[in-house]
């Protein structure tokens, strides 16, 4: 696993968090080594001397030390949902500025508050923490209030990038939180989360690293996709998508009726996947395109990975067996990696 970036992480810790949300958005997979705090791995202290996680470390000896920094290489690589807006700036300074409220703002009075037992006179200054950080979340909830996310219907990175905080301060009390009537959409917002399978993705417990044996891929069950030289990917497309993709520029459609920002990536197979995809999925679906992609051409993550749900894992465990894997596409489909596109007539 020595070629995967080593993330060095503490699966409580709300920094570490965000920074494992954006891998799994992203579709990087990574060597997980989870740290126990009181007894840190001289290999972490060696790559990052201060010993905080979490701390990525790429294969070409870079370390990036920064829970933001960390989120931002992630989703450099590949951002499916378009947590980072790009494009829009009004949108990334408010992003900026929600980011800053919180590690700036929120952070230390959620610290006071939660341990306050850690600090001289934490017991006396409690209450005043819980309600500085209780004026930061009103001005989040207010702007929940018009979409459910911070910057309207849909989430972007600083929802992320909040959300594990508002997660450890509602642990702090949650029947008082849960009683706070005026943040109900604040409480729906955190709901959603605290449900999602992106937090149950990046909860998952792990014992501490113990070297000099590898850690874990992260996400579990993921691997680098590994190909044959010369190995194309293949995807089925309904003509009137490929059609879309042709005007607008690139494809991203990521299975019949879904979009790449619905699912967070573009469905793939291999040549050998091909009639049993077709089959399961596209039965009745009349004309298909066979789109055959050349991964080298792709700018974005490309991982393999078992199905999320569904028949195919039941009956893998029925068999006893691992389910098959497949290549997912963590971003849009350039025009220019589909080498050839083959008509795929309608079954008789």
């Amino acid at each position: 696993m020595a070629e995967l970036p080593v993330l060095y992480s503490f699966r409580r810790c709300p920094y570490a968090l965000r920074a494992r949300l954006a891998l799994l958005a992203a579709g990087v997979v990574v060597e997980l080594r989870e740290v126990a705090l009181k007894a840190k791995p001289e290999a972490l202290l060696k790559a990052s001397p201060k010993g905080t996680v979490p701390v990525l470390l790429l294969p070409d000896g870079q370390v990036i030390e920064e829970s933001l920094e960390v989120m931002g290489w992630a989703l450099h690589q590949g951002d499916p949902h378009d947590w980072c807006r790009r494009g829009d700036s009004a949108a990334q300074q408010a992003m900026a500025s929600l980011i800053a409220s919180n590690d700036d703002r929120f952070k230390p009075h959620l610290d006071r508050f939660k341990y306050a037992s850690r600090y001289p006179d934490g017991a006396d200054q409690r209450e005043e923490h819980h309600r500085a950080a209780l004026t930061v979340l009103r001005e989040w909830n207010a702007r929940l209030a018009p979409g459910g996310w911070l910057l309207g219907d849909r989430p972007c990175l600083a929802d992320w990038a909040l959300l594990p905080f508002v997660r450890q301060f509602r642990i702090a009390d949650p029947t008082d939180f849960d009683a706070l009537a005026d943040l109900a959409p604040l409480q729906q917002w955190l709901g959603r989360f605290l449900a999602s399978p992106e937090l149950a993705a990046v909860m998952t417990k792990h014992a501490p690293w113990q070297p000099p044996e590898p850690g874990p891929a992260f996400p579990a069950g993921s691997r680098q996709l590994r190909l044959a030289p010369g190995e194309r990917l293949h995807h089925l497309a309904l003509p009137d998508d490929w059609e879309r993709a042709q005007a607008n520029g690139e494809y991203r459609i990521s299975t019949r009726g879904r979009t790449l920002e619905q699912v967070g990536f573009i469905h793939a197979c291999r040549e050998h996947q091909l009639t049993a995809t077709r089959c399961r999925f596209y039965s009745d679906a009349g004309p298909l395109l066979e789109l055959v992609i050349d991964p080298a051409r792709l700018s974005c993550p490309v991982r393999e990975e078992p199905p999320s749900a569904g028949s195919a894992i039941d009956e893998a465990m029925a068999a006893g067996r691992e389910p098959e894997c497949f290549p997912h596409i963590y971003g849009p489909l350039p025009l220019t990696a589909v080498d050839a596109v083959r008509p795929i007539p309608p079954p008789h």
